[in-house]
């Protein structure tokens, strides 16, 4: 059941935050505006859902006036279409209900992903490789824009760390569907290098930053420490004559970024400062929930087997996601793998939303 105080409630927030943009001293604002915008972009949806619920709730109203009326042939031809339109209507409200859910306002940013091997050693790094690869296709599959930062090959392929972006343009949203992706990931199969076919299990840890706007962050540059060096391959080799690599070093924090994906070192300072401005937002971001309270464990800082998030398990061609029960908890791997992650991360989604009504 729909409750007209909370339609009531939306259309007051929609038109207040709508008038707000238009306000003229708002324009001068930057950091304003792009607060006011994210807001009415997570808006969107409750209002567009509630705009065709109340549109089929009206339909359905006229056709019952229709067939308690006088004319007996526009009766029969509104008894033939109720049906029809009350089970759209049922369907509207459900997607309503579920739109007026308080969101995370974080949810519309594109985000920066860092993976990274832990417990495992040169099979840790191929999984890296294989969670690369999955994250790949899961954003081709959602029309997302994957930006490669900076990585760290291993020494048999896959990965010892690479960062990379995504995203999601005039959809955006693409933190909403990631951020669930933050935490240890475990393999369990049989390494390419192991002749007696004996099981290895592996972890690799998956953080998801949301991305920072210059306006989210305050970050001083006198803060910061900023070193350039000639960019190298596998084993150390040079890959470059100039010093194109760029690395920096947020001096209160004593947060780390380095990045020599491009030729160009501006270029790779600038892909620098927006993963450390990012890094910082989320520090910021764990302060405030740790301030009230929220037990949030968003990222993960070690690779230990025993802090799992999920569990890939090629013996049995199965995924487990921890997080989940029931029929949400196992999925088919080859499904996983290819890409698909859309019913974890639905379920990820509802239980989120049911935890928000809850408290």
């Amino acid at each position: 059941m729909i409750r007209p105080d909370a339609l009531a409630a939306l259309d007051a927030h929609y038109g207040a935050v709508t008038a707000a943009l238009a306000a003229p001293d708002v324009a001068d604002d930057v950091a304003e505006m792009t607060r006011l915008g994210r807001e009415l972009a997570g808006l969107e949806p409750a209002v567009q859902a509630a705009a065709r619920w109340r549109a089929l709730r009206d339909e359905v109203a006229g056709l019952r006036e229709m067939i308690d009326g006088p004319d007996a042939d526009m009766a029969e031809l509104a008894g033939l279409e109720v049906d029809e339109k009350q089970a759209d209507l049922a369907a509207a409200e459900e997607a309503l209900e579920e739109a007026l859910i308080p969101r995370d306002p974080e949810d519309a940013r594109d985000v920066i992903v860092e993976i990274r091997a832990g417990t495992g050693g040169d099979e840790a790094a191929l999984f890296a490789g294989d969670l690369y690869d999955l994250y790949q296709k899961w954003a081709s599959a959602n029309g997302w824009r994957v930006e490669a930062m900076d990585a760290s090959a291993g020494g048999m392929g896959g990965f010892r760390e690479i960062t990379f972006g995504l995203k999601g343009g005039a959809a955006g949203g693409v933190f909403g569907a990631m951020k669930y992706e933050s935490g240890v990931h475990r393999v369990q199969r049989v390494p390419a290098t192991e002749s007696q076919g004996r099981i290895h299990t592996s972890a690799a840890t998956v953080a998801v930053l949301p991305e920072a706007e210059e306006v989210d962050v305050e970050l001083r540059m006198q803060d910061v420490r900023v070193d350039v060096y000639r960019a190298s391959g596998p084993g150390g080799q040079s890959v470059n004559t100039t010093d194109s690599a760029v690395r920096l070093t947020h001096v209160p924090t004593g947060l780390v970024v380095s990045i020599q994906d491009e030729k160009s070192q501006l270029k790779n300072k600038d892909k620098a400062f927006r993963v450390l401005r990012s890094r910082l937002y989320q520090l910021e971001r764990d302060r405030i929930h740790d301030e009230r309270a929220e037990a949030r464990k968003e990222q993960v800082g070690s690779g230990d087997r025993s802090a799992k998030i999920r569990t890939y398990n090629f013996p049995q061609g199965r995924v487990t996601d921890h997080r989940l029960e029931g029929d949400d908890k196992n999925h088919a791997l080859g499904g996983v793998l290819s890409g698909d992650l859309a019913p974890i991360v639905r379920a990820l989604q509802l239980a989120e939303r049911e935890a928000r009504m809850d408290g």
